[in-house]
């Protein structure tokens, strides 16, 4: 069975910008791009491969860079996106930055500063775990800013992307979006698991009380933050393998459409001395 085509798995997970966007018509169990999840494996396979080779001349060309914006609930799958997306790209042209709550020194500074520092310099893909959009997601529905800075702040985060790709900063915005049923099995297991305990974190439980206003703050950050420049798109993550092959198709057409080559530095043979 043939992969899905990058325009096909685009057109089924964006958020169109300026349309209308209910996140609860979105099924987090969705099958319909990868129904055998053996077909998933061996397209995130050939993917992976595809984005090293791809990322290997985006190091080369050093004149613009990715940025794979990743959001979701607990245990959606954030690092396991990293790990098998990106599993065959070299170390050296990534950066990978895991936003946790601001310290005191990024608090005395707006709260995109953290952002731009973390942005990928020219050559790398950057990989956001969690993002500028915790500023209206977590700062939202647990009250940490008044209601009108955040509605300040989706034209300013509309406005820092579009900025980003003016300046040679492509941006993919990924949503992961894990069912409540799922989320729950996956909390469990970071209990009972041995490997996976360490992840657990009970603050994860009071978050999972708040899902109705999660899911909102979400729908309303895709809605008003969907735009040309920057779109989002929603990817079915109750299935691990096929989520993670969803993204790989995604980045893998995103870095193909940048038109990226070996740069050519002028030399010539003759002109060096190899004996």
């Amino acid at each position: 069975m043939s992969q899905p085509s990058i325009a096909s798995v685009r057109e089924t997970l964006v958020a169109t910008p300026d349309q209308p966007f209910d996140l609860s018509k979105r099924d987090s169990g969705d099958r319909s791009l990868f129904p055998d999840k053996k077909h998933a494996r061996v397209s995130l396979k050939k993917d992976a491969a595809a984005i090293n080779e791809l990322q290997d001349k985006l190091y080369a060309m050093r004149d613009r860079a990715l940025l794979v914006v990743l959001q979701g609930m607990d245990t959606s799958g954030k690092s396991g996106v990293i790990r098998n997306v990106f599993a065959d790209t070299s170390p050296l042209g990534m950066q990978v930055e895991a936003f946790k709550a601001p310290s005191k020194t990024e608090l005395a500074h707006d709260y995109l500063w953290r952002i731009h520092e973390a942005v990928p310099r020219k050559g790398r893909i950057g990989v956001f775990d969690r993002s500028h959009y915790e500023d209206v997601l977590v700062v939202k529905v647990r009250g940490f800013a008044p209601d009108e800075r955040i509605e300040q702040r989706y034209d300013q985060i509309n406005q820092f992307e579009k900025h980003l790709t003016e300046n040679g900063v492509t941006i993919l915005k990924f949503m992961l979006n894990v069912g409540y049923e799922e989320q729950g099995i996956r909390l469990k297991e970071r209990i009972t698991e041995e490997h996976k305990r360490w992840k657990f974190n009970p603050g994860d439980l009071e978050d999972r009380k708040l899902w109705p206003d999660f899911m909102g703050a979400y729908e309303t950050a895709i809605q008003r933050c969907s735009t040309e420049h920057a779109p989002w798109y929603i990817v079915p993550a109750d299935s691990r393998t096929r989520r993670n092959a969803m993204i790989a198709r995604i980045v893998r057409g995103t870095l193909e459409e940048m038109d990226l080559s070996w740069p050519d530095p002028g030399l010539k043979m003759e002109d060096y001395d190899f004996s």
